[in-house]
C-alpha cells in the first residue's frame, strides 16, 4: 500500500496485528499458492471491519476477491454481526476493490472506529441485518463528497 498511498493514509494491518484474537484471517489458495487474503476484525458485538483484502496481481480477474469477500461476509453473519465496514483508498489502484465492495451492497459512510476524514480514504459499510435501515444511524450517513 505504501507504493500507492502516503504513509499517513495507509491503514493496513501488519502481521502482528493480524494475529490479534479479535481478527479472523482467510487465504484463497490454488495448488498451495496463496492467491489472496482477507481479514475481519470484530469492532464490537454488532460491527466488524474488513481489513487487509488483497489479491495477487496474476490472480486478478479470476473471482478470487469475490470468493474471499463472500466467505468473509458469510463468517460475519455466522458471528452475528449486524454490519461490516471498511476503509479503502481513492486512488485509481483501488477502483476495482471499490467496484467489488459496491457490487456486494456496500455504501458510502462516515469514518468509523477511530478513523478520521481523509481525502485519500473512502469509507463503506454493509448492513447484514435486513431489518436495519442505515439511514437511521447517523454514523452511517452517506458521505456526500465521497467518490
Amino acid at each position: 500500500m505504501y507504493a500507492v498511498t502516503p504513509a499517513e493514509s495507509v491503514h493496513a494491518l501488519d502481521v502482528t496485528a493480524l494475529l490479534a484474537p479479535e481478527i479472523g484471517f482467510w487465504v484463497a489458495r490454488e495448488h498451495g499458492v496463496a492467491l489472496g487474503c482477507v481479514a475481519l476484525s470484530r469492532l464490537d458485538a454488532d460491527h466488524g471491519e474488513l481489513k487487509s483484502m488483497r489479491t495477487r496481481a496474476e490472480a486478478r480477474g479470476r473471482g478470487v476477491g469475490r470468493a474471499l469477500l463472500a466467505a468473509v461476509l458469510d463468517a460475519a453473519r455466522d458471528q452475528g454481526l449486524a454490519r461490516v465496514s471498511l476503509e479503502t483508498g481513492v486512488e485509481p489502484f483501488f477502483e476495482p476493490a471499490r467496484r467489488l465492495y459496491r457490487s456486494h451492497g456496500f455504501v458510502d459512510c462516515l469514518p468509523f472506529a477511530g478513523y478520521r476524514e481523509d481525502p485519500l480514504s473512502v469509507f463503506l459499510t454493509l448492513s447484514l441485518d435486513p431489518s436495519l435501515d442505515p439511514s437511521l444511524d447517523p454514523s452511517l450517513d452517506a458521505a456526500t463528497d465521497a467518490p
